[in-house]
């Protein structure tokens, strides 16, 4: 028996940041996001050896362990260990479970889609397959956040692990009490079809370490920093502004909330954005992009960049000149999934 399951990484339309703790229990947050057709993807091979092998094969990292009921949180795979914990203390009745893990993702670490909320997930929902665990996609979710936030001791926030539990495009409320409601958007086709048709990812090719970033965003909330809270609830409203704006297929809005959220974004904190990325944005502008913003925390990873599908050829030829990554992702409207393979 095999069992393999991915989850979809998403792309942070509106909002990103409003969803960290620090903030969302005094004010609320607002997120606007989507997933694509870039997945983290889990696979697990039930043994009767007492040995756990975890491979993250796109990291060239293996380790493996004796069965136990508790494993030693792992600094080189942290995710796949916190999540074993979590589901032998919770769901296993503490009985230790034997098996070989494969993980990949479609995306590097530090690319600002999701990627690690995302592989959590990817690894809940095998673990929900295999052991037939009663967790609906909210449950999921939230227990991903838990695992990653507290168990693991990660910062950031919390839209990832819904975008890669639900899929498609969702407006997402938080609240304090860890109150969550996911508003998923009926967008019409020739919207959905435009969206894709005017969007490229460039990864700028500098990795970033998203908790850092997080973490300035967070001591500035809770000091009250009134240029960063100011930011923040700038950030809230454009995604609200986004929202409509799709729903209508209002493009000019559209790309005027992207920008709009970008300056805001900047506010938050100084290392959102840098010289390489400031000048990496003005090319694009230069060589027909509308608007752009770096994908999830700042710092580095994706930028996604909005521009004129005429004018997205010309763009792309542009941006391959600076030998970076560039991608024209398409959206998927469905979450993490996973199926049992029995005849291998």
């Amino acid at each position: 028996m095999i069992i393999r399951s991915k989850a979809p990484l998403r792309l942070g339309l509106a909002g990103g940041g409003t969803d960290i703790a620090a903030y969302y229990n005094l004010y609320g947050g607002h997120v606007l996001n989507a997933t694509v057709d870039m997945y983290a993807y889990c696979t697990i091979e039930p043994n009767e050896s007492g040995r756990l092998v975890f491979a993250a094969v796109d990291l060239d990292k293996k380790e493996e362990y004796t069965a136990d009921a508790k494993l030693a949180l792992s600094p080189d795979l942290p995710l796949h260990t916190g999540v074993y914990n979590r589901i032998v203390g919770d769901y296993g009745g503490n009985r230790p479970l034997a098996f070989n893990m494969t993980t990949y993702s479609d995306a590097p670490a530090g690319s600002g889609l999701g990627s690690s909320s995302t592989m959590v997930v990817a690894i809940i929902k095998a673990f929900v397959e295999w052991l037939n665990l009663p967790l609906g996609e909210y449950d999921i979710a939230a227990l991903a956040y838990k695992i990653e936030r507290e168990d693991i001791g990660f910062a950031g926030g919390k839209q990832d692990q819904y975008a890669a539990t639900f899929g498609g495009f969702n407006f997402m409320e938080f609240y304090e009490n860890e109150r969550v409601i996911v508003n998923p958007l009926r967008l019409k086709r020739w919207i959905r079809n435009e969206l894709e048709a005017s969007l490229v990812l460039y990864y700028t090719g500098v990795s970033r370490e998203s908790a850092n970033i997080i973490k300035e965003q967070i001591e500035h909330t809770q000091k009250g920093d009134c240029k960063n809270i100011e930011g923040m609830n700038e950030l809230k409203r454009q995604a609200v502004f986004m929202k409509e704006a799709l729903l209508k297929g209002d493009f000019k809005n559209f790309s005027d909330c992207l920008l709009r959220g970008w300056l805001a974004k900047k506010n938050a904190a100084v290392s959102i954005s840098n010289s390489v990325l400031d000048e990496l944005y003005q090319y694009a502008i230069d060589n027909g992009a509308e608007s752009a913003k770096i994908s999830g925390a700042g710092g580095g990873g994706f930028m996604m960049i909005y521009c004129n599908p005429c004018r997205r050829v010309g763009l792309i030829r542009a941006l391959k000149e600076k030998d970076g990554l560039v991608l024209t992702p398409s959206f998927t409207e469905i979450g993490t999934q996973a199926w049992t393979i029995y005849n291998k």
